[in-house]
C-alpha cells in the first residue's frame, strides 16, 4: 500500500472561507471577498483575502510606491529613457548617493538629492509597516515576536543607509540603490576597510546566518517527517505530547546528541535569525568609526598572522658608509 509522504505531496483541505477574528471598534473594515487559488495552496494556504490595510498599511504602501518610482525613473533616465536598454541594463543600473564633497548636506536633486528622497520614503514605508505589524499583533492578542524580528532587519537597514553615514559625516558612505551596484559597494567597502572577514561581528553574523538556515531546515524537515503522525499540530504537541513529538525528540537525541522540544526549537531559530542582522549591523557601525582597517586590527589582537613582506628592500647605496655624497 502506498504511504503518504508529504515531502512531495500537499493535501489541500478546503472549507468555507474564513474572514478571521472580529476587529475591535475603530478599526477599518476588511475589504474584498476571499477566494481560493489552487497553485498557492500547493505552497501555503489557498485562501486569498479578505485584505486589511488600515491607515498605517495604506501609508506604508504609498511611501514604498513613491520610493520605487523615484528609483525606477532615475534608472530609466540614466539610459536616456530607452525601454529596451532599461530592461537590458537593469541589473547594472543604480541610483547613487551624493558625492563625498556634500557631506551630510542636502545636494542638488541630480547629484544625490533623488537618492536622499528615495531613502526617506523607503525608510518611512518600512517603519510604518513595522508599526502596522506591531499593532496588528496586539489587536489579535498575539505576542510581538514577529515585529521585533523585523526590527532587527530594520536596524541593519538603518545602519547601512542612515546611522553610519551620519557618524562618518558623509552620505557617500551609504549604499546605492541597484542590484549589482549594491554588490559592488559591498566588495569595495570590505576592501577599503581591510577586509570585513576579519570583523568579529561579521563573523558572528555569518555564524547566525548559516545557523538559522540550518535550524529552520532541520526543524521543517523534522515536522514534515512526523506530520503523518500529527506533528504539524505543534501547539497541541507542546501541551500534550504525542507519538509525533516523542519520535521527533528521540530522532534529535540520536542524531544531534541533545533534545529540542516543539517550543524550544522555535526560540533557537528566532534568536539565530534575529542575531544575524543585529550583529551584522554592529560590525558595519564599527567600520570606519572605531576601526579603520580590520586586517590590522586582527593582527594586533592575534586573530590573523601578519603577512611577510613580498619583496626585500635593498639598502640605499647613498646612505652607506663611504657612499657618494
Amino acid at each position: 500500500m502506498a504511504e503518504y509522504q508529504n515531502i512531495f505531496t500537499r493535501i489541500q483541505v478546503r472549507a468555507p472561507a474564513h474572514a478571521g477574528v472580529a476587529l475591535p471598534p475603530g478599526d477599518s473594515p476588511r475589504t474584498s471577498e476571499p477566494f481560493f487559488a489552487y497553485w498557492l495552496g500547493r505552497i501555503g494556504d489557498a485562501q486569498i483575502g479578505p485584505i486589511y490595510l488600515g491607515w498605517l498599511g495604506t501609508l506604508s504602501l504609498l511611501c514604498g510606491l513613491i520610493a520605487f518610482e523615484i528609483i525606477g525613473l532615475n534608472m530609466w533616465a540614466s539610459v536616456n529613457w530607452d525601454p529596451i536598454e532599461f530592461v537590458r541594463q537593469l541589473p547594472w543600473l543604480a541610483l547613487e548617493p551624493p558625492a563625498p564633497e556634500y557631506g551630510i548636506t542636502i545636494p542638488p536633486m541630480a547629484e544625490g538629492g533623488w537618492w536622499l528622497m528615495a531613502g526617506f520614503f523607503l525608510t518611512a514605508s518600512v517603519i510604518l509597516w513595522w508599526f502596522r505589524m506591531y499593532r496588528r499583533a496586539l489587536v489579535l492578542g498575539m505576542g510581538t515576536h514577529v515585529a521585533w524580528a523585523f526590527a532587527s532587519a530594520i536596524w541593519l537597514f538603518l545602519v547601512l543607509g542612515f546611522i553610519r553615514p551620519l557618524l562618518v559625516g558623509s552620505w557617500s558612505e551609504a549604499v546605492p540603490f541597484g542590484i549589482f551596484p549594491h554588490l559592488d559597494w559591498t566588495a569595495a567597502f570590505s576592501i577599503r576597510y581591510g577586509n570585513l572577514f576579519y570583523n568579529p561581528f561579521h563573523m558572528l553574523s555569518i555564524v547566525f546566518l548559516y545557523g538559522s538556515t540550518l535550524l529552520f531546515a532541520m526543524h521543517g524537515a523534522t515536522i514534515l517527517a512526523v506530520s503523518r503522525l500529527g506533528g504539524d499540530r505543534e501547539i497541541e504537541q507542546i501541551v500534550d505530547r504525542g507519538t509525533a513529538s516523542e519520535r521527533a525528540a528521540l530522532f534529535w537525541r540520536w542524531t544531534m546528541g541533545f533534545n529540542a522540544s516543539m517550543e524550544s526549537i522555535h526560540r533557537w531559530a528566532w534568536w539565530f535569525a534575529v542575531l544575524c542582522p543585529l550583529t551584522g549591523g554592529i560590525g558595519i557601525l564599527l567600520t570606519g568609526t572605531a576601526v579603520d582597517n580590520w586586517y590590522l586590527w586582527a593582527v594586533d589582537h592575534g586573530v590573523a598572522p601578519s603577512y611577510p613582506p613580498a619583496f626585500e628592500v635593498s639598502p640605499d647605496p647613498a646612505a652607506a658608509v663611504g657612499g657618494s655624497q
